[in-house]
């Protein structure tokens, strides 16, 4: 079976989407959460440089056209340095 493609929206790369992290904004209560729900989502790379630039340039924000508060990014660096 062939593997389904994203985009990181931080450094573009397109890889297989089990290599990204995954961002959804919920359909129906407009909540963000991490890797789970149905709705709008964005993949980000689990580097550094990527979060660094997405929180930023708020690249997560426009891609998902919300706002993304900020335990988001806490629990996306929280995962960074547990790796």
């Amino acid at each position: 079976m062939k593997p389904n493609y994203r985009r990181c929206v931080s450094c573009k790369k397109l890889s297989p989407k089990e290599e990204f992290w995954r961002v959804v904004r919920s359909k129906k209560s407009d909540t963000i959460r991490l890797d789970e729900g149905e709705g709008r989502s964005a993949y980000i790379c689990g580097k550094i440089e990527c979060l660094k630039v997405a929180h930023k340039k708020n690249k997560l924000g426009r891609a998902l056209k919300t706002y993304v508060p900020i335990e988001i990014y806490q629990s996306l660096w929280q995962r960074l340095e547990s790796l």
